[in-house]
């Protein structure tokens, strides 16, 4: 059977490797909102394993109070890491991961000083909230940013890739069916004399759909195979793009779809080509002679 199936996708290569560019197609735009969500997906656990907080300085506040809050901060229980930024760093920091000439015409004055707080004890990250109501009533401190609002963000927005997923999937889903059930009619259309020959001779339905059911498996396997390649090839290209500046206040570097992912597209889009093929010469083939 998988000889007969490989002599004829050699025979009619073009047709065969037209369905695999097209559920190819509609396999990337499927891998790519994966690969996104796996990514927000670990910006979102990130910040949530390790709680952080932004306490920024009144200007007028001097060396000693910082010097002061920040001993105080480190001596809370669950604090690991208590940063100092200057005006001056803060400006040298946002000048240097933009372009925009307007940021860098601003004096070191408009950027706030601040201490970077990072908590990593589980329950010193659930009293976040309690410590920045603390370090809001202290005269040196202007105002406290704990990320809260960005965590729930992410997972509204982690919420969205999964249902936008999930509607893609039926979009695929639909479009391989199509694609390969129509290169399969064709294909048999030009096999028919073959077919009917088979049939004349004793051939059952199953051993006649077989070889073509093999084909549909392989243009869904490959096309999902060839879409993860080219996905992973953009991944390369936009990985060594990627702002090392914005890779570090995220925290996290970007990191592709799981092998376990990958491997299920294409084990997806060998099952929904196999599919395909079967549904659309079921009738078919039981009509020949």
């Amino acid at each position: 059977m998988i000889e007969r199936a490989y002599r004829a996708a050699l025979a009619d290569s073009k047709l065969h490797l037209l369905s695999v560019f097209s559920v190819a197609v509609a396999f990337v735009c499927l891998a790519a909102t994966l690969l996104l969500a796996v990514n927000i997906d670990n910006v979102r656990d990130k910040w949530s394993e390790s709680g952080r907080a932004s306490v920024y300085l009144r200007p007028s506040v001097d060396v000693e109070t910082v010097q002061a809050v920040r001993q105080a901060l480190l001596s809370t229980d669950g604090v690991v890491r208590v940063e100092y930024v200057s005006s001056e760093q803060a400006r040298a920091e946002v000048v240097s991961s933009s372009t925009d000439e307007a940021l860098s015409a601003l004096p070191s004055e408009a950027f706030p000083s601040s201490l970077e707080v990072t908590l990593q004890d589980e329950s010193a990250v659930a009293r976040l909230e309690k410590l920045s109501m603390q370090l809001k009533a202290l005269p040196a401190v202007e105002s406290v940013e704990t990320y809260k609002a960005w965590g729930e963000r992410l997972s509204e927005l982690l919420s969205g890739g999964v249902a936008a997923a999930l509607v893609l999937l039926a979009v695929v889903l639909a479009a391989v069916l199509s694609v390969v059930g129509s290169t399969m009619r064709m294909a048999l259309s030009r096999r028919r004399s073959e077919v009917e020959v088979l049939k004349m001779v004793g051939a059952t339905d199953s051993y006649v759909r077989g070889p073509f059911v093999l084909e549909g498996a392989a243009q869904g396997g490959l096309g999902a195979l060839s879409a993860v390649l080219l996905l992973g090839v953009l991944y390369l290209i936009l990985r060594d793009a990627f702002d090392a500046a914005l890779g570090t206040l995220l925290g996290i570097t970007p990191r592709f779809l799981p092998f376990s992912a990958c491997f299920g597209l294409v084990v997806l889009g060998a099952g929904i080509g196999a599919l395909g093929a079967y549904a659309s010469l079921r009738r078919l083939i039981g009509s020949f002679a």
